[in-house]
């Protein structure tokens, strides 16, 4: 039984080594190849004092370094800090600043852009280059070593004793408010994210990584995978196409993406050994547009769809059984096997079919251990549900998602929005994903994303930000057809058109970014 997250790579190591565990361009290590990289980058980082549950921050792309540093960190007896590449100096300064990162890896081109952010970053003690090292600033206050350095220290000569419960992982989301805040995974929350009996993975299968590694859907297919014994591939995503590629190159029988960008990769040209090999696509981080969930299923009509909820605080919390698309498709479907969700009052009281209430995750091994330096947002997220423990008993914390949900009389939970993202208006209360599920079926737009903006008449209105499927566009058009589906209270005031929307490092659409720019 794996009990720390670089446990899920050794055990492979021992029982399968000549599997194929990782690839990454033209590069493939098995399990055992892979565990020797992990176990010596483990022996380089404890040289640098790396144990103890200390930081490292792996600011790369994807590939073969930056999940030997992410294991070896566990190895050691750290605590990895996956950064999205994609961030600018500042969020990365922030972010080690914040949990007073002590090793930071990195590639020469982003420590180039790093320098003066790194000034103001005292905790850092040493820097790791993947790559040609650059030249060293001697004032700086940190050592720099290329990633061959790190590795002539040699594997490891023992593994430190770590508890399950121990800090393996922290992931900084954005949030709607304030700046990213770190949660907090314990080898087991880390763990369990692997152990998911409903997608039936075994080592025959081959896993596509596209999500970044700092997103907790991400992240989970490496643990995903290698719990499995499975082989996964890495992608850095760039464009749409080189999703079906990759595929077929490699016979890739699983891909899990946010619906964003599903949105970009079905409308692709798929070869069809890259259909045939596909057994399973799955969706997280929001609802999945219907008419985009059919699209996949026409493109893909022998793989099997999994229809996924979950937060990094509480990953992974729900799934929709395959059986049930056909008559739930806007069900979010119902808990995973080690997980408990609920639908409840304000007051913790459990609501009754039909009632809106707020999604709680409470139970198994999926809670977070709260977020790092930040006891106050904490307590907001993380408090007991009122009523569910017996008297002398120790509290379990839970986790409060603010999203809000209903459950119907056969228990199938179904996403109404993000309760800072609903729409109050003329007395109503409006979901953006409602008014957005009818902006795709009219079929003239590829992305669209709707959220309130002040009115001194109804409160406020609903604008809606959109990209168009083809030119040219007329928003008119697109109105009239949503007035025929809608009522006249949740049909758009007004409509931004853009090229393209922006979106956040993780894939998602950037709506912090949309309200600021259009929602005055």
């Amino acid at each position: 039984m794996s009990t720390n997250l670089h446990h899920l790579i050794e055990g492979r190591a021992l029982s399968h080594p000549d599997d194929p565990a990782l690839t990454f361009k033209r590069d493939t290590l098995t399990y055992a190849q892979l565990w020797t990289v992990v176990r010596t980058a483990a022996g380089g980082l404890g040289a640098l004092g790396v144990g103890g549950g200390q930081r490292v921050a792996a600011f790369l792309d994807k590939r073969i370094e930056t999940v030997a540093t992410i294991y070896g960190t566990s190895a050691a007896g750290g605590a990895i800090v996956p950064v999205n590449p994609l961030l600018r100096p500042a969020q990365v300064g922030h972010i080690v600043r914040d949990c007073d990162v002590r090793v930071l890896v990195t590639t020469p081109e982003r420590l180039t852009l790093m320098r003066e952010e790194l000034a103001s970053c005292p905790a850092v003690e040493h820097v790791v280059v993947v790559g040609a090292i650059v030249e060293h600033d001697p004032a700086a206050h940190y050592q720099v070593h290329n990633w061959e350095q790190l590795l002539e220290t040699g594997p490891l000569p023992s593994i430190p004793d770590i508890a399950e419960s121990d800090l393996a992982v922290i992931i900084y989301t954005s949030g709607s408010t304030g700046k990213p805040k770190g949660v907090m995974l314990s080898h087991a929350n880390a763990v369990a994210t692997s152990i998911q009996p409903y997608l039936g993975n075994t080592s025959d299968d081959v896993i596509l990584v596209a999500l970044p590694l700092s997103f907790d859907a991400g992240f989970s297919q490496l643990t995903l995978a290698f719990a499995a014994g499975a082989h996964a591939i890495l992608m850095n995503y760039l464009l749409p196409g080189d999703v079906p590629r990759l595929c077929a190159k490699h016979g890739v029988t699983g891909i899990t993406c946010v619906a964003p960008l599903w949105i970009q990769i079905v409308e692709q040209t798929w070869p069809d050994e890259a259909k045939a090999s596909l057994r399973y696509f799955g969706t997280t981080g929001g609802r999945m547009p219907k008419t985009i969930l059919e699209k996949l299923r026409e493109q893909f009509p022998d793989a099997t769809p999994f229809l996924m909820y979950g937060m990094t605080e509480a990953f992974r919390s729900t799934y929709l059984d395959p059986v049930e698309v056909d008559r739930r498709p806007d069900s979010i479907g119902k808990a995973c096997p080690t997980a408990e969700i609920l639908v409840v009052r304000p007051d913790g009281s459990s609501c009754d079919p039909g009632e809106e209430g707020e999604l709680v995750h409470r139970g198994g091994p999926h809670i977070a251990l709260g977020y790092w330096n930040d006891p106050e947002r904490a307590a907001e997220k993380f408090r007991p549900v009122p009523g569910r423990d017996e008297p002398g008993d120790i509290l379990e914390l839970a986790v409060w998602s603010g999203d809000r949900a209903v459950a119907d009389e056969d228990g199938f939970i179904f996403f109404i929005g993000r309760r800072d993202e609903m729409i109050k208006t003329s007395g109503y209360r409006i979901s953006p994903t409602e008014v957005e599920e009818v902006a795709y079926a009219t079929g003239l737009v590829r992305d669209a994303v709707a959220f309130g903006i002040d009115d001194e008449r109804l409160g406020q209105q609903v604008r809606l930000v959109v990209a168009p499927l083809a030119t040219p566009f007329d928003t008119d058009v697109l109105l009239a057809e949503m007035k025929v589906r809608l009522p006249q209270y949740m049909v758009p005031g007004s409509v931004v058109v853009l090229d393209m929307l922006p979106r956040s490092p993780n894939g998602k659409f950037d709506r912090v970014m949309l309200r600021q720019e259009y929602g005055t």
